[in-house]
């Protein structure tokens, strides 16, 4: 196996420390990768070779010089999702009428990356508005999964997860709103942590050249392949918005778990809410039992005290209150009519994403109020149990599908639901604004990789990363997809 390719950042910036070899061979080595792999994957769709390996030099000079004093990524290369700005270089959020838009200034991920001495090679796909499970756009085409080609990484942060999982790159940035972060980890094999909101800044993820404000839901996080390298990442990154940085700022508690058996687990292996496969359901009842095994308190029938339809449905009316804010008034129409013909007893998905999407102000006050009672609630849940470990989506990862959205479905156990069905399990995480790490845990009978959430009470982010870290130990880690292992 290539080790370096897929060494952890933090490995890779202990062996540049060392001398074992310079940042600018460390990034001609992972240059040399995307260009002999990445027609197959199309992960890294816009390059900036030439500055990353300027980058690369005058890493290589600070090394020499030893002055890497908070630089912990000083000469580690890094890919970054498509909707970060990066000055000099395309932002189209999958757009054909926005390929001209290049900022000349950088996202708040980038300026921290970069201090932090990362060494950035270029941008990665995501579906158009960063709205799918899947990563495609007319941009830039298909993202294909390293485990298997003719299937989805996942998205909105595919190209992402592709990127760190055929070791094109160490460091990644993604974001999440449905799991964007979380689904594409599951379905590509790597680790992905969704902040608690608001924590780590947003500016300059946007599809505009403007600077825009903390988006209800949203949030930016890290992509690794290792939870040590989660922890860096966020480390990195942790902090107030620009504006609101004079008044705050952000300190994690960080707990002391020393062993899993330091850990009190609830397990929840599937909902009828968002019926998840046997071989999902049971991997995570695996999770249970080795837990068990280790002296943690682990329970499979605790739960918060919350009807979790109604709060997916809060949260449904969140989410399109901020997907559907930029259509254009003829969409708006059609929208507001195919909502007003609804028989007003129609629950059914469509009927209830219908209705979301033109959502009143008064509505949406609603839905904002059901999730304030959620988070209590949440709190109270919390205070008996460290981890709730559940699915992240319904199966491993699908074939593509470009059909309408609406057209979609998902065979679970050869039984279809509708394509939004699963995001129920990003939703009961992402609504009441809590952290979730998604770890790997090895892979399903047809080879293609299975991770599961590790959801923790807000701001224990470092909670939940320290027990992938630790589940990792029992499970194994990262495991690099076959064909790109060599």
């Amino acid at each position: 196996m290539d080790e370096i390719a897929f060494d952890s950042a933090t490995g890779l910036a202990a062996r540049l420390r060392a001398g074992e070899f310079s940042a600018v061979e460390l990034a001609e080595h992972q240059i040399r990768r995307i260009e002999k792999y990445d027609g197959d994957i199309n992960a890294v769709v816009v390059r900036d070779f030439e500055r990353g390996l300027e980058a690369a030099r005058e890493a290589d000079r600070q090394l020499q010089s030893k002055s890497w004093d908070g630089k912990p990524l000083l000469g580690v290369p890094m890919t970054i999702k498509e909707l970060y700005h990066v000055a000099g270089l395309q932002t189209t959020y999958g757009h054909p009428e926005l390929k001209e838009n290049v900022p000349d200034w950088d996202a708040d991920a980038v300026t921290k990356h970069r201090a932090a001495g990362a060494v950035l090679l270029g941008k990665t796909n995501s579906p158009v508005d960063g709205g799918d499970f899947q990563t495609y756009n007319p941009v830039y085409g298909t993202t294909n999964n390293p485990f298997d080609p003719e299937r989805t990484p996942g998205g909105s942060s595919g190209g992402s997860a592709a990127s760190l999982a055929a070791g094109f790159a160490a460091v990644e940035a993604g974001s999440d709103i449905g799991g964007s972060i979380r689904n594409p980890a599951h379905y590509s094999g790597i680790y992905g942590h969704k902040p608690t909101w608001g924590i780590v800044p947003q500016y300059g993820h946007t599809a505009t050249l403007l600077p825009n404000p903390q988006a209800d839901l949203v949030v930016c996080g890290p992509m690794a392949r290792s939870a040590e390298d989660l922890r860096l990442f966020l480390d990195i990154t942790l902090g107030p918005e620009p504006l609101e940085a004079p008044g705050w700022r952000v300190e994690l508690p960080e707990g002391r778990y020393e062993s899993l058996s330091d850990f009190r687990v609830a397990i929840w292996p599937t909902d009828d809410n968002a019926p998840v496969s046997a071989e999902i359901s049971d991997r995570i009842n695996e999770v249970g039992r080795v837990l068990a095994s280790c002296g943690a308190i682990v329970s499979d029938i605790a739960r918060p005290d919350i009807d979790f339809r109604k709060s997916h449905e809060a949260y449904q009316n969140l989410l399109q209150s901020i997907m559907s804010a930029g259509v254009s008034p003829e969409q708006r129409k059609r929208n507001e009519a195919r909502a007003a013909s609804l028989d007003p007893n129609d629950l059914s998905d469509r009927a209830v994403l219908s209705r979301a999407m033109v959502l009143s102000h008064a509505g949406w006050l609603g839905a904002n109020a059901r999730r304030q009672r959620s988070r209590y609630q949440w709190r109270e849940f919390f205070r008996d149990w460290d981890i709730l470990i559940c699915p992240q989506m319904a199966t491993t990862a699908f074939k593509h599908d470009h059909s309408p959205f609406m057209q979609r479905t998902t065979l679970v156990d050869n039984v279809e639901q509708p394509y939004f069905t699963q995001i129920f399990w990003a939703g009961v995480v992402t609504s009441p604004l809590l952290p979730s790490t998604v770890f790997p845990t090895g892979l399903s009978g047809e080879g293609l990789p299975i991770g599961v959430q590790a959801v923790g009470d807000a701001y224990q982010d470092y909670k939940t990363i320290r027990f992938a870290d630790l589940i990792t130990q029992e499970l194994g880690g990262f495991i690099a997809p076959p064909a790109y292992a060599d």
